[in-house]
This record gives structure tokens, C-alpha cells and sequence, in this order.
């Protein structure tokens, strides 16, 4: 099973499970860019208490990205829950970079993004960002 950490520029870490299984090309998509330092500096530029927090963006204005990847929601069984790792985009097929965390439960999301892991340690850090706060290491690996 593939698992992932935030390190924030404090010292904090949220690991992650990443679900492999149902979302392989996300997963695939995500450890590319975490294993090759692209997430590094780069900040959650939209936290939204009670929603989500997100980042991933290299402009860091929630606008940017890369390649794009398709959705995989089509037989995820996997929900936007609380501690939830989903794709952000701008609509189907045009996810790349920006990830979310989600804060709580919404349902109307499952048919849309695709969730990709879960927040398995450390979601009192996901609760205490800020916009702005910087991951100074994202790291994806086999545990």
C-alpha cells in the first residue's frame, strides 16, 4: 500500500493512505509530482473551515497546474468524508496538481472529483492551516 506525508514548514507531518486500488492514475499522477520535489514550497492557498483545505497550485493562486488526469470516480467506493484526499479541477477530465482535504462530509462531491487517499495521522494539523501555510516535503512511498 502506497503511503504519503506532508511535512509543513513548522515540522508537522500529515500521513496519508493513498488508494492505489481505485485511483491509479491519480495515485500515479500524485507520487510523480510529490517524489519529484514538485509540491515543495508550495502552499494550501485555499482553506475553507468547515470545507476543505487545498493546494498543490504552482501559482499559488488556485489556477494553475499540469498535466491533466481524468477523473476516476466510477466505481470508487471511496466518499468525500472527513480527512478525505480528493483531486481538485475545473471540471471532468481536468484535474493535474491541486489536491484538497476534506474537513467534513459532502456527498454532491463523490460523483465529481476523485478521492485518493485518506489522512491516516496528523488531522489536527489539516485543521489548524491557514491559507498560506507552506509543505516544505511531500514524499509518496510503498509501506
Amino acid at each position: 500500500m502506497k503511503q504519503a506525508s506532508i511535512r509543513l514548514e513548522q515540522g508537522q507531518v500529515i500521513e496519508l493512505e493513498l488508494h492505489e486500488q481505485e485511483a491509479p492514475g491519480t495515485v500515479a499522477n500524485f507520487e510523480k509530482l510529490a517524489n519529484s520535489g514538485f509540491y515543495n514550497g508550495l502552499t494550501f492557498q485555499r482553506v475553507v473551515r468547515g470545507f476543505v483545505a487545498q493546494g498543490g497550485c504552482p501559482e499559488g493562486t488556485g489556477r494553475g497546474g499540469t498535466d491533466k488526469i481524468p477523473c476516476e470516480t466510477q466505481n470508487n467506493p471511496h466518499k468525500h468524508v472527513r480527512g478525505a484526499l480528493s483531486m481538485a479541477h475545473f471540471g471532468p477530465n481536468t484535474g493535474s496538481c491541486q489536491f484538497f482535504i476534506c474537513y467534513d462530509t459532502f456527498d454532491y462531491l463523490d460523483p465529481w472529483h476523485t478521492v485518493f487517499g485518506r489522512v491516516t495521522a496528523g488531522m489536527e494539523h489539516v485543521d489548524a492551516l491557514k491559507r498560506g501555510d507552506i509543505m516544505s516535503e511531500v514524499k509518496v512511498g510503498n509501506h
